[in-house]
């Protein structure tokens, strides 16, 4: 029998166990840890959430934004003293030399003209997305970033057809890159954040929107699919990125109406794209060339011609030896498709063309004698002379 003594000792290890689970169970279920209380952040309103959209994008992009000052040296001589009974003094000689300078046929002397411009940083190798008519004659560049250092660069490549030129420096410390967008998937309306340097103001940034897409016929370059904007450019922005609001370039500025108000226009990023890639490997840029001329497409003619609508682009021209020649192609055949894209219009069918590949096989869709026919020709390199064969027109470049 257990001794009585033992037992109490039992009794008591068991009371007390008991207790202890009793307080685990309590503090477990019962006992909650006091609560953090934390003040909720203040909804932003619409137009905070607008502006600080803004702030980010400017914050952003900006660094990547620079001052192009093409550097021209000009050179110039002293004409010859004018002709009298001391022309050939030689103290008199020596005179005017020291002052003025040497004359006749010495060696010229050189002086720097600068004008202004922007650009915009697109590879971290220090590559720079700019437009031709603000280095065309330069004999060199300087380049002024948002850091206020400065640095001389050399141009890589320019394509006179579309405006565009490719610049590059070597940095010696990481800089800020801008990246391009999407230009295709743009709609009017849509926010266009402009920066660049107007009238030597460094990264200024201004606001509009996308006002139209696609934009021809503005006289401004051989191919043109420009983004109109009504965000304020002006001269010194030639060459600057017009960004959305994701902070991606979707443009780069080149031109305005000088004589309006809010009314500039941008070069797509999908253009730059495809000519900077050439301009970076090769120096210049190749496009396709199907040997044709062609006009406007109106409604009566396209009614004469048996189309119930006016698109497409009417063949005015077929040059010899050319690929629509040797592919049959007529005068007055209407191109309706090419490579299965719907020809709008004349301008649209030179930039197809323009951007086909060369030695690719592509089809058109023609119409001649109210009859719809398929053909397949080569693609050609387009000759140089294709490429400049118009003089650029007046513009109101921002330069």
């Amino acid at each position: 029998m257990v001794p009585r003594s033992v037992r109490i000792a039992l009794a008591a290890c068991a009371l007390f166990a008991f207790l202890g689970a009793g307080f685990w169970i309590h503090a477990l279920f019962f006992t909650r840890s006091p609560s953090v209380q934390v003040s909720p952040a203040p909804a932003q309103s619409p137009a905070e959430a607008l502006q600080s959209a803004f702030v980010s994008v400017a914050e952003h992009v900006r660094p990547a934004v620079v001052h192009i000052s093409p550097v021209q040296v000009a050179k110039r001589r002293r004409p010859p003293m004018m002709p009298g009974p001391f022309a050939e003094d030689p103290l008199l000689k020596d005179f005017f030399d020291q002052f003025f300078g040497p004359r006749g046929p010495r060696p010229r002397e050189e002086f720097q003209q600068r004008a202004l411009g922007s650009g915009v940083i697109f590879d971290k190798r220090g590559f720079i997305l700019t437009n031709n008519h603000v280095v065309v004659g330069a004999d060199g560049v300087v380049l002024r970033l948002a850091s206020k250092r400065e640095y001389r660069g050399k141009i890589v490549g320019t394509d006179v057809t579309t405006d565009l030129a490719v610049i590059q420096f070597e940095p010696d410390e990481p800089v800020a890159v801008a990246a391009l967008g999407d230009s295709d998937a743009l709609r009017v309306g849509e926010w266009a954040i402009a920066i660049g340097n107007p009238f030597g103001l460094d990264n200024t940034v201004t606001v509009g929107v996308v006002s139209a897409t696609g934009r021809g016929d503005v006289g401004i370059a051989t191919y043109e699919n420009f983004i109109q904007t009504d965000a304020s450019i002006n001269p010194g922005n030639s060459g600057g990125p017009l960004v959305n609001l994701r902070g991606e370039v979707i443009g780069i500025n080149t031109a305005i109406v000088a004589a309006a108000q809010g009314i500039g226009f941008a070069i797509p990023a999908n253009t730059v794209k495809r000519i900077t890639a050439q301009l970076m490997a090769r120096g210049k840029v190749t496009r396709g060339w199907i040997g044709i001329a062609t006009e406007p497409l109106t409604t009566e003619l396209a009614q004469a011609l048996g189309l119930r609508e006016a698109r497409g682009a009417v063949v005015t021209r077929v040059y010899p030896g050319g690929p629509a020649a040797a592919a049959g192609l007529e005068k007055n055949d209407v191109v309706v498709t090419f490579e299965g894209v719907q020809v709008e219009d004349y301008r649209q069918l030179q930039r197809l063309s323009a951007d086909a590949e060369v030695g690719k096989t592509v089809k058109l869709e023609i119409v001649r004698n109210k009859e719809r026919r398929t053909l397949e020709l080569r693609v050609a390199e387009a000759p140089d002379r294709m490429s400049q064969d118009r003089p650029a027109p007046p513009r109101d470049q921002l330069r």
